[in-house]
C-alpha cells in the first residue's frame, strides 16, 4: 500500500517480535503474549514509534526545503526527543514547543529523561506553561512564525506527528511488516493492543489491518484521559490515511476500538495499578515499559487477560512503542524498585 510513498530510512529495519513466555504464563497461560519492539527500532536517542511515523515525513520536508523542525509535545515528550534526534541526524536545526501537559510536582521532572536529550542533541527549547491538549495549539504556531521571522525555513510537525498528511502511513507500514513476520513465523495476531493519545499509531494500524479485515482487532488502550476527543482523531487520520493509500473501503466508527477504563487519574500521572503493570513487566521480561504511555497501554493488556476479554489461545501482539526514557522524569516514584 506504501509503494507509491517516498521513505527515508531511519530505523535498523524490521522490529522483532520476541514471545512473552513468562508474563503469558503468569496470567494463567490462556493466551500467548508477544511483543513487537518498537522500542529497539533505532539508534537514533533510543527511537520509537515517532521515528516510523517520520521515515514518511522527512522526504516531505527535505523536498519543501527546510532548515528547522518545530514541533510539540509536553515536558517529558518522547516526540520531542525523537524530532531533535531526526533534526541532528539530517543537519537541521529545531525548534521544540514544551507545554506544562503533565501534572506532576517532581522536581526534576524538566531536567531529565526525553527534555534532557533533546537539550544534548541541540534542540532549542521552549518551556510553555499549558495543559494538556492533543489539537494545534497557539504556542505551535508562534514558534513557527518566529523561526520564519528570523529568516529561517520551518517545517511543521504536530504533536506525536499525527494530524500531518503524512502521519498515519508509518504505522500502515506496521501492519505490512507484521503481515511478512507472521508468514515467516506461519499464525497470525488474533489482537494487537497499542496505546493511543495523539492517534495515528492506532489509525495507521486500523488501515493496515483493515487490508486483510483485522481493523477491528486493534485493541487501543487510552492514555489521553480525554477518550471521546482521541477516538474522533483516530477516526479522522485513519479515514484520510485510507484514501491516501487508496485502500478500497471506507473507515468506519466501529473500526475503532479504544479502551477508555486505564487512563486514569490524569495524562501523564500512572496510577497504582500501571506502577504495579510497569513492575510486572518488567520482572517476568526484562520489559521497560513508561509512566506516561506504555505502562497504561501494559496495565490494559493485562487486566485483558486477566478479565477473559480474549478467547482462549489467541496470540496477542503488544505494540511496545516505547518511551523509557521518560520514566526517569519519575524517579521518586521508583526509588525502591
Amino acid at each position: 500500500m506504501l509503494d507509491s510513498f517516498e521513505r527515508y530510512p531511519l530505523m535498523f529495519g524490521p522490529t522483532p517480535i520476541e514471545r512473552l513466555d513468562r508474563l503469558s504464563a503468569h496470567l494463567g497461560g490462556g493466551v500467548t503474549l508477544y511483543a513487537k519492539r518498537e522500542d529497539c527500532n533505532s539508534g537514533l536517542a533510543f527511537g520509537g514509534n515517532k521515528i516510523r511515523k517520520l521515515e514518511y515525513i522527512v522526504p516531505d520536508a527535505l523536498a519543501a526545503g527546510a532548515d528547522t523542525l518545530v514541533t510539540i509535545g509536553g515536558v517529558q515528550s518522547n516526540h520531542t526527543r525523537q524530532v531533535a534526534a531526526v533534526a541532528a541526524k539530517l543537519g537541521l536545526r529545531c525548534r521544540l514547543v514544551q507545554e506544562s501537559w503533565v501534572p506532576f510536582p517532581d522536581a526534576v521532572y524538566d531536567r531529565v529523561g526525553n527534555i534532557l536529550m533533546s537539550r544534548v542533541l541541540g534542540a532549542e527549547i521552549e518551556l510553555i506553561d499549558e495543559g494538556f491538549d492533543i489539537g494545534i495549539r497557539e504556542s505551535w504556531q508562534r514558534a513557527l512564525d518566529a523561526v520564519e521571522a528570523e529568516g529561517g525555513r520551518p517545517y511543521a510537525i504536530p504533536a506525536g506527528a499525527s494530524v500531518h498528511r503524512f502521519g498515519g502511513l508509518g504505522y500502515v507500514g506496521f501492519a505490512e511488516e507484521v503481515r511478512a513476520q507472521e508468514a515467516a513465523m506461519g499464525f497470525t495476531f488474533d489482537y494487537v493492543v497499542v496505546c493511543s493519545v495523539t492517534g495515528s499509531t492506532q489509525a495507521g494500524m486500523v488501515v493496515g489491518f483493515a487490508r486483510d479485515g483485522r481493523a477491528r482487532n486493534v485493541i487501543g488502550i487510552d492514555a489521553s484521559a480525554a477518550p471521546a476527543q482521541t477516538r474522533d482523531q483516530i477516526l479522522e487520520i485513519a479515514r484520510s490515511t485510507a484514501t491516501l493509500v487508496d485502500l478500497g473501503r471506507e473507515i468506519t466508527g466501529e473500526d475503532i476500538v479504544l479502551l477508555e477504563d486505564y487512563a486514569y487519574p490524569a495524562y501523564g500521572v500512572p496510577s497504582q495499578e500501571t506502577n504495579a503493570a510497569i513492575r510486572l513487566s518488567a520482572r517476568m521480561e526484562g520489559m521497560m515499559t513508561d509512566p506516561v504511555y506504555e505502562g497504561k497501554s501494559m496495565q490494559g493488556l493485562i487486566d485483558l487477560v486477566q478479565r477473559g476479554y480474549f478467547p482462549a489461545g489467541s496470540n496477542i501482539l503488544y505494540a511496545h512503542l516505547g518511551g523509557v526514557p521518560a520514566i526517569n522524569a519519575y524517579s521518586y516514584l521508583y526509588r525502591d524498585g
